[in-house]
């Protein structure tokens, strides 16, 4: 664990495509999927947080304070990481974030650890995942640094886009492989968008078992 780096996990996605409603609480291999995003995210943080709007009792059963956006309105993925970066400042002692998207249930268990890896001799950068040459910008380890600049970018600006924040920072990419399970290949970072994903995700957690 990485106990001077804290972490949040975004799940204030609206799941339009899904219907509507808490994608992260859909159920997957005997849990949810929320269940599957913590237990491979959470060990290798320190404080560990959700974020999403509406009533936290609805998450209760994820065993993770709930923190509500800052911003007002439907801000998208830069209002949850925003959220993050000023509740570790004003809450633990760490220097960074990492963020992790809640519907992406077989992330990598070296996340954390790569990331910080590629920022050690530049503290004031950003560090983003990528696999298959794609950037993921929900998974990234953000200097607590950037919290007022951000704010500007979200609130100023009106500016919406995390790959155009990240753009305009010091930022690292790093390049995640795509493992193999059984005769699965899968990106890491697949993450589940509509019934046919839950499905296939479903399959990939079996093709898993030993």
């Amino acid at each position: 664990m990485t106990e001077e780096i804290a972490g949040i996990i975004l799940a204030g996605g609206q799941s339009r495509r899904m219907g509507g409603g808490d994608k992260g609480l859909l159920a997957l291999g005997g849990g949810s999927l929320l269940d599957h995003v913590v237990a491979r995210f959470a060990p290798q943080v320190g404080p560990l947080m959700l974020s999403a709007n509406g009533d936290p009792a609805r998450f209760a059963g994820v065993g993770l304070p709930v923190v509500a956006d800052t911003v007002k309105g439907f801000a998208g993925p830069l209002a949850g990481i925003l959220t993050g970066l000023e509740w570790a400042a004003a809450n633990t002692t760490c220097e960074a974030l990492v963020t992790a998207a809640g519907d992406t249930p077989f992330l990598p268990e070296n996340l954390v650890e790569r990331l910080a890896a590629a920022v050690e001799e530049r503290p004031d950068a950003i560090a983003v995942a990528c696999s298959g040459g794609k950037r993921h910008p929900t998974f990234a380890l953000w200097p607590l640094g950037l919290r007022d600049a951000l704010r500007r970018f979200l609130i100023d600006e009106d500016m919406r886009r995390v790959t155009a924040f990240i753009d305009g920072c010091d930022y690292v990419d790093v390049e995640f492989p795509i493992p193999t399970s059984g005769d699965h290949t899968h990106d890491p970072f697949f993450n589940i968008n509509t019934s046919d994903d839950l499905a296939r995700a479903e399959g990939l957690l079996q093709s898993m078992k030993p």
